[in-house]
């Protein structure tokens, strides 16, 4: 009897550990919606209403340690839905988590905060953001370790190269990141933090594939509260993307930098902020396919004027955007109006 019940003892914290509630599985959605018009030296202006993306979020747990998360996504320019991540994630503590499956991999700032999180409109059209290779929207498929010690965080991990470049030598990836001032939690990243936080994280990035084919960059982020609500920001990012990923895939390399200045007024307009932001960027591309392929240079400059109703869950964003090439293609010019919600 004294051996029954110390087994039933022994066993009984094992059982409540796996019994033990866990978080409800949160299901989420947002949509990025647009009016366009857009100007062009040589052909006619058009004027375009878009459903640039719509998504839907899916996270949940299995046990305290397992996590799951399931996502898709609409895009516009092909009309499909596709599997946007699912990764089965084992989070051990915060300087141990392993990831697996269909994930943004280690990467620039500026992927890992995709544009639901960007703290502009217009984003991945400079020629320098986030040039890395993916199969869907910046993500890839592999296997990633990345852990988060105070103030620096850092990943490494291994990709399939096949689906994402035609290669099939895995693909590796890597990121480091320190924030001198506030922490920021968790693997994904933001453009901004509407003043939430105090800012200054450097990190740096690569890709590779082979001996042959890499890509590298590094990023910058600066915040500093304003007053009550109000925040500026300057993010930069330097890139080159030498034969792995870039922009155009008829050119071996493409390189260049960008940086962003944005202020968001403290004062309250009706249920939001106002916001106004700049962004320059310069891109190069080079080593052409044949000589018929001239390298040229891509200049883009983009000003919004925003209204921050919920942060990243509710704004309208004002935009114009001149993009100038010194060869190659015709320049253009753009300006409009996108409205992006969540829940």
């Amino acid at each position: 009897m004294l051996l029954a019940s110390w087994s039933v003892l022994a066993f009984a914290p094992s059982v409540l550990a796996q019994d033990a509630p866990l978080p409800p599985i949160s299901v989420g959605a947002g949509v990025r919606t647009s009016f366009t018009h857009s100007d062009f030296d040589e052909d006619d202006s058009t004027d375009k209403f878009a459903l640039d993306s719509a998504r839907l979020y899916v996270n949940g747990s299995v046990t305290s340690k397992i996590k799951f998360m399931f996502n898709t996504e609409y895009y516009g320019a092909d009309n499909k839905i596709g599997i946007l991540d699912a990764v089965a994630r084992l989070e051990y503590s915060p300087g141990f988590n392993i990831w697996v499956g269909r994930f943004l991999p280690p990467s620039d700032r500026a992927n890992l905060y995709g544009p639901y999180y960007a703290n502009h409109w217009g984003v991945f059209t400079d020629g320098v953001q986030d040039g890395y290779p993916f199969i869907f929207q910046g993500r890839d498929n592999g296997a990633m370790y990345w852990g988060q010690f105070d103030k620096v965080k850092v990943s490494i991990g291994a990709f399939d190269g096949e689906s994402a470049t035609g290669d099939d030598t895995l693909l590796g990836a890597a990121r480091a990141q320190v924030d001198f001032w506030d922490s920021e939690d968790g693997y994904y990243l933001n453009g901004t933090y509407y003043g939430d936080k105090n800012l200054l994280a450097i990190g740096g990035a690569a890709q590779w594939q082979g001996s042959e084919k890499a890509a590298y960059s590094v990023d910058f982020l600066l915040e500093r509260k304003v007053g009550m609500g109000g925040a500026y920001t300057v993010e930069a990012e330097w890139a080159r993307y030498d034969g792995l990923g870039g922009y155009n895939s008829r050119y071996g390399v493409d390189d260049g930098g960008y940086i962003l200045g944005a202020y968001l007024f403290p004062q309250l307009v009706g249920d939001g902020r106002f916001q106004i932001l700049a962004k320059y960027a310069h891109a190069r591309f080079s080593d052409g396919l044949s000589t018929l392929d001239v390298d040229f240079d891509q200049k883009t400059t983009e000003v919004n004027l925003n209204y921050i109703i919920k942060q990243f869950n509710a704004r309208v964003m004002t935009f114009y955007k001149d993009t100038h090439y010194d060869a190659v293609q015709q320049n253009f010019w753009q300006v409009g109006v996108g409205l992006q919600f969540q829940m």
